[in-house]
C-alpha cells in the first residue's frame, strides 16, 4: 500500500483555545468549505468543553471529531479526567494521545500513554499517537533512538487488527510553535523509520495501513512539499488550524497531493 492508497488526514489540534461559541463559529466556517469532502479526512480536536457543541455542528458533514486527551480507566476517582466512553458518547472518533506537551508538562511516560492507546482502541476510538525528539536529542544524533523507543513502548500490545484505526504523528518537538520546520527530506526519513518499526510490530500489511502525520509547524506554504513525501500521510496542525482559511487550504492541498 502506497501513500496514495491511504486517505490523507488533516487534523486540527486547537489546544487550549476557543470558548464553545468561538469553536462553533470556527467549525461552521470550516464546514461550509469542506464539510462534504470525502477524499481527505478533516479532523477537528477542540477542548473538551466544546466537544458537544462542535459535534452538533458537524453531525451532518464528513468532518470528524477528536479529543485532545483521555484517561485509560473507564471511570472512577480521577478528578478532571475524561474517559473513552465519555468521548464516544460525544461522538468522538479520534483522540490525540502522547502529545509532546502532555509528555513535557504532565510527565506522561510511554508506559502510561500505552495504556491510553490500548483503551482507545478497545473503545473504537482512533488514537493519534504522538512521538518526536527534542532539539537537544536531534543535535546529539538521537532522533532514531528516541522515536523508536517511543513507538515500541507506546504501541506495546497493539496488534495488526488495530492498524486500520491507528494514526501516528511525528512531531519534532523543536518545530512545534517555533516556526521551525523539518525539511521534507528530514521528515520523510523519520516517517520511513516509523513505518519500518510498525512493520516489526504489526506486520508489513498492517504498517502500510497506518497513517503517519507530520506535526511540526505544517502550514499552507510548506504543506505541498511535505505531503509529496511517500510516508507522510497528512498533518497534525496546531496554530494553522485556529484560522478557518488556513485549515481549509491545508485540506485542499492534501486533496491535490
Amino acid at each position: 500500500m502506497t501513500n496514495s492508497q491511504r486517505k490523507p488526514l488533516i487534523a486540527g489540534n486547537w489546544k487550549m483555545n476557543n470558548t464553545s461559541a468561538d469553536a462553533v463559529a470556527l467549525v461552521e466556517e470550516i464546514k461550509i468549505e469542506i464539510g462534504h469532502c470525502t477524499d481527505v479526512t478533516a479532523l477537528v480536536c477542540p477542548p473538551c468543553t466544546s466537544l458537544e457543541s462542535v459535534a452538533r455542528v458537524i453531525e451532518d458533514s464528513n468532518i470528524q471529531l477528536g479529543a485532545q486527551n483521555m484517561h485509560h480507566e473507564p471511570n472512577g476517582a480521577y478528578t478532571g479526567e475524561i474517559s473513552a466512553g465519555m468521548l464516544r458518547h460525544l461522538f468522538c472518533a479520534y483522540v490525540i494521545l502522547g502529545h509532546s506537551e502532555r509528555r513535557a508538562y504532565f510527565s506522561e511516560s510511554d508506559t502510561f500513554i500505552n495504556k491510553k492507546v490500548l483503551a482507545a482502541l478497545e473503545n473504537n476510538l482512533k488514537p493519534v499517537f504522538c512521538v518526536g525528539e527534542s532539539l537537544d536529542e536531534r543535535e546529539n544524533g538521537k532522533t532514531s533512538e528516541v522515536v523508536e523507543s517511543q513507538v515500541r513502548e507506546g504501541l506495546a500490545s497493539v496488534v495488526a487488527e488495530h492498524s486500520e484505526n491507528l494514526v501516528v504523528a511525528y512531531e519534532p518537538v523543536w518545530a512545534i510553535g517555533t516556526g521551525l520546520t523539518a525539511t521534507p527530506e528530514m521528515a520523510q526519513e523519520v516517517h520511513a523509520g516509523i513505518r519500518r518499526i510498525l512493520e516489526d510490530l504489526v506486520g508489513s500489511s498492517g504498517a502500510a495501513r497506518v497513517r503517519i502525520l507530520y506535526g511540526g509547524s505544517m502550514k499552507p506554504d510548506n504543506a505541498s512539499d511535505l505531503l509529496a513525501q511517500p510516508d507522510i500521510d497528512g498533518g497534525l496542525i496546531g496554530g494553522a488550524s485556529l484560522e478557518a482559511r488556513s485549515f481549509v487550504k491545508l485540506v485542499e492541498i492534501a486533496l491535490a497531493s
